[in-house]
């Protein structure tokens, strides 16, 4: 299988993911410059972290102009697999392709540490290699994590087991301590209604390797493969 990964002017983790596909998982990756209209028959398409366009206007508000996103929302549309990683996410909602916004961090501070986050849905293409309740320590690095949505959409997303992801205590609670961001719900991670996006603010990225601290990341990665190389 082949992994994609797009390239925005202010990407900074694009080479981690790259690296972690590539030289960790031996997957045949391309990157995907931001100004292309092809996709280069991936078969998952992973947009990264970092500050693309720097953050301008809000987090993901510029890129989803960029050329290429035309030829994700199509590849969205069909079906295809998508990863938001961190700014990735906020593109993603940016785009509509998953529903809420992103506002700025409680404390109003850029966070960047370990944190831990339970696994609420291991049905998806995304963690079908998990188990549900199971927990991640994960790595977040952001200012703009605060996950925010309408009532009304937060019943749908629960209804529909869009959530997939949730801020615990590392022994599996979900807390107020735990929510260092302050989004709704805990929500650290979310899908589509039809399960083939996914938008997440940890970076699974900076925890598949056991010399940074955690590998709990590659089972998200392993998930994907697993499920992609299951339908070939």
């Amino acid at each position: 299988m082949k992994f994609g990964v797009v390239v925005f002017p202010g990407s900074n983790c694009d080479y981690d993911t790259f690296h972690v596909l590539r030289d960790v998982f031996d997957k045949e990756t391309t990157f995907l410059w931001h100004k292309d209209h092809d996709l280069k028959n991936c078969d998952c398409i992973v947009l990264p972290g970092g500050f693309s366009y720097g953050d301008y206007l809000r987090s993901g508000a510029i890129a989803r102009f960029s050329p290429l996103i035309q030829e994700i929302t199509e590849f969205a549309q069909k079906g295809g697999i998508i990863l938001g990683i961190c700014n990735g996410f906020q593109v993603l909602l940016e785009l509509g392709l998953i529903p809420g916004v992103m506002l700025r961090n409680k404390n109003l501070k850029f966070l960047c540490q370990h944190i831990h986050i339970r696994i609420e849905n291991d049905q998806t293409p995304f963690t079908r290699s998990s188990k549900a309740g199971q927990i991640l320590k994960i790595p977040i690095a952001h200012f703009d994590g605060n996950y925010y949505a309408t009532p009304e959409t937060l019943v749908e997303l629960k209804k529909n087991d869009q959530i997939v992801f949730r801020y615990s205590d590392p022994d599996g609670s979900i807390s107020e301590m735990a929510n260092v961001n302050g989004s709704m719900e805990n929500i650290a991670g979310l899908m589509n209604l039809d399960r083939n996006v996914l938008g997440m603010m940890p970076h699974p990225e900076r925890a598949s390797e056991a010399l940074l601290g955690s590998a709990d990341g590659k089972i998200i990665f392993e998930s994907i493969i697993d499920y992609i190389e299951s339908r070939k």
